[in-house]
């Protein structure tokens, strides 16, 4: 009996403190290993050459950018950009390194801001860009992705797409629902990809970012603190 109340006990303490010790090292000495998104393509072109609509100088480099292709009827695409606000820019505008592009034929300047009134609405919009160019350049930007997804004839595909402060196109290579496990985009179409999928990577693209600025300080407290010695 005396056994049993000793072995009950070990078990009990080993469930409320070293079981969670445990777990926590785990997670610490696992994080290099899965707490990374991967990189499909490397150096996308970047989008310099197209018209921002407050007429900035837009480019991909040093930014994490979400990008979609609306196409020139955005009457049958806006709830893409609808359902991106809601689950992507509303969550993640406030990182400072952040920026989301939505890509459009030039002539659509007028249905675009009549869009973006429609989003504006309780959210800030200083990290969220309509970019113009003609079908050719959008094309073109949209090939250097590199996926096998295809641009239809009005310039519109219904995925979004994560590029990182290096210009490489992020993604997923072991996912469930496609056949060789690569993810390159996110179907904006519907709520259900974005929630399920695009909210968890980007935040692990972010918190990469985090964790290497952290350590980027850690690293300088070091060295100035040599350099005092």
């Amino acid at each position: 009996m005396l056994k049993f109340l000793k072995n009950r006990k070990f078990w009990v303490l080993f469930t409320i403190f070293f079981f969670p010790l445990a777990l926590y090292l785990f997670l610490i000495t696992g994080t290099n290993n899965f707490a990374k998104l991967p990189v499909l393509t490397e150096k996308v072109a970047d989008v310099t050459h197209f018209i921002s609509d407050d007429g900035s100088d837009i480019s991909l480099d040093g930014k994490i950018s979400i990008v979609c292709f609306l196409g020139d009827d955005i009457d049958r695409s806006q709830t893409n950009a609808l359902n991106l606000n809601q689950k992507i820019y509303k969550r993640f505008n406030e990182f400072n390194d952040f920026q989301f592009l939505v890509i459009l034929p030039k002539g659509k300047e007028k249905e675009a801001k009549e869009l973006k009134k429609k989003i504006a609405f309780a959210t800030d919009m200083s990290r969220f860009r309509f970019l113009f160019g003609t079908p050719q350049e959008i094309k073109e930007f949209f090939e250097s992705l590199k996926t096998n997804y295809s641009l239809d004839t009005k310039s519109y595909t219904k995925y979004a797409f994560i590029i990182d402060k290096n210009m490489h196109l992020r993604g997923r290579t072991n996912d469930e629902d496609t056949s060789n496990g690569l993810l390159y985009g996110y179907s904006a179409e519907t709520v259900a990809p974005i929630h399920n999928k695009m909210v968890d990577d980007v935040k692990v693209l972010v918190a990469e970012y985090r964790m290497a600025l952290k350590k980027n300080r850690n690293e300088r407290k070091s060295w100035l603190k040599n350099e005092k010695e």
